[in-house]
């Protein structure tokens, strides 16, 4: 069921969300967040199905903000609020309220969006594209919980990887991250089958790729070993290889489905390693709400090294040309161990991460 408003208000379109869940006979409300996603009109419809699909595991309104610019003054100074109202078949698992907002109306989103929230209920804030640069400071993303952003689309997706780390407020995360989930997973279980020292490591994919940035810094991080970056042709990610004093643990992804580990002395083993659509990032970010420790530490170290990369090529120690935030992680004290408890939860809920992740700057400790 559609219905149209124009001209119109939050009581209203409020009052027409409650008819319409009479007319279709269910009147009670199941839904467990109220997700707002801010995007323009392109990029709208896309944005949407991907969140329709998320909230079958997550049933949820869905509050979708399209700031209309005018360029003509006269059309700038018409403030009016237009909605399409959707429930039942038409909205998918949840409520669709889809808000156009014109005029100096697009300057005070978070006043119609508020009286729309579920009450009791989390916000998460989702931009597709176009995300600011401090979300928590947005008028928007301070009604919420969790603000997801994705650096993938932004035209300088590594450069905007500092910025993220500037801003970052408990809450903010990035579709970026999400990505590499499985990655750091099966890293985490490689590991666990063995008790070598990790020396090295290497991640090749795409060029401009934030998702191999953040997995680089997540391993300097991590192993408190050096970090290498190598471009590949893609898609996203192709590989990853960890030196070892005992041989090389590979895991690579050549066609972007199907990934090979390599393991010293082992067999080498096929594991599906396929890239997820944005609904199924998506639906792995509404399932937690708290705070993503180990996403903040990764940006923090992969920020200070640059910063280190690039004062010390100020003061002649060397050129940063050429080096990206993973670059070379270089040495960090063992503190980073007494995180590492939290890489299960933060590697898709792999408990051996924890241990695994530990080892390396565990006997770095032990040997001073």
């Amino acid at each position: 069921m559609k219905i149209d408003l124009t001209d119109t208000t939050s009581g209203k379109i409020n009052k027409a969300l409650v008819q319409g869940r009479r007319a279709i006979g269910t009147p009670a409300v199941g839904m467990v967040l109220t997700l707002v996603i801010v995007t323009d009109e392109e990029n709208a419809y896309d944005a949407l199905k991907a969140a329709n699909e998320a909230a079958r595991e997550h049933p949820s309104r869905k509050l979708v903000v399209i700031k209309r610019v005018s360029r003509s003054p006269r059309d700038r100074a018409k403030a009016r609020l237009d909605a399409e109202v959707r429930v039942g078949a038409d909205a998918g698992t949840g409520e669709t309220v889809v808000l156009r907002l014109y005029g100096e109306v697009a300057d005070h989103a978070q006043s119609v969006v508020l009286p729309l929230l579920l009450p009791d209920a989390p916000v998460v804030v989702w931009w597709p594209v176009n995300a600011p640069v401090d979300p928590a400071g947005d008028p928007l993303g301070a009604l919420a919980q969790r603000r997801v952003t994705d650096t993938y689309a932004c035209e300088q997706p590594v450069a905007e990887l500092t910025a993220r780390a500037d801003a970052y407020t408990p809450g903010d995360t990035d579709l970026s991250w999400t990505r590499i989930t499985p990655w750091r997973s099966m890293l985490a279980a490689a590991l666990d089958q063995v008790d070598w020292r990790i020396t090295g490591a290497e991640v090749e994919g795409e060029e401009f790729n934030p998702s191999c940035e953040l997995l680089g810094m997540w391993l300097g991080d991590r192993l408190d070993v050096p970090v290498s970056r190598t471009a590949s042709g893609g898609p996203g990610l192709t590989a990853v290889r960890l030196a070892t004093d005992s041989g090389t643990i590979v895991l690579d992804r050549a066609d972007g489905s199907l990934a090979t580990l390599s393991i010293e002395g082992q067999p080498d083993r096929a594991v599906a390693l396929k890239r997820r659509d944005t609904a199924e990032l998506l639906a792995e970010e509404l399932r937690r709400l708290d705070p993503d420790d180990i996403y903040a530490t990764t940006l923090r170290f992969g920020v200070d090294r640059l910063n280190e990369q690039t004062a010390g090529a100020a003061t002649g120690g060397g050129s940063a040309a050429g080096k990206t935030a993973a670059g070379s992680a270089g040495r960090r004290p063992a503190a980073a161990a007494e995180r590492s408890g939290e890489q299960g939860a933060a590697a898709g809920g792999d408990k051996s991460g924890a241990k695994t992740s530990a080892k390396a700057p565990a006997r770095k400790a032990a040997s001073k």
